[in-house]
């Protein structure tokens, strides 16, 4: 009992957090750490739905009295953005917020689910040719 006790004190890391690489995706999400850990929670900002990709590098906290409970919760920064701005990407699909007050839609745009090429008119220029 006390050996076994020991071995586990070893084994538990003192840090609050590390990053990993997801295994599996989906609702049981699967990220190897030290070794593989599944069917872990995955923790988004509130009004925002996020499920990490396989292969994807991870940060996992860990919570509990032992750091027993594990939560997936975020990725490191990828790409270029100035302060005060915002990219929410998935895919390719990406919209930016940009600190000048511009949005910038990236990826097929659609209204209800409908094109927005199907839902206006292309504006036409003076001269006959489309703007």
């Amino acid at each position: 009992m006390w050996l076994s006790s020991q071995s586990r004190k070893t084994q538990r890391s003192d840090q609050g957090a590390e990053t990993g690489v997801v295994t599996l995706e989906g609702e049981k999400t699967a990220v190897y750490l030290t070794g593989e850990r599944r069917n872990l929670p995955v923790l988004s900002p509130g009004g925002y739905c996020w499920r990490p990709a396989e292969g994807e590098t991870v940060l996992v906290l860990k919570s509990g009295a032992d750091g027993e409970e594990l939560w997936v919760a975020g990725v490191p920064n990828t790409g270029e953005i100035s302060p005060g701005e915002v990219r929410i990407q998935g895919g390719r699909a990406a919209v930016f917020l940009g600190n000048d007050g511009s949005i910038d839609l990236r990826g097929t745009v659609k209204i209800n689910g409908t094109p927005i090429e199907e839902l206006f008119e292309p504006k036409v220029k003076e001269e006959g040719g489309l703007g």
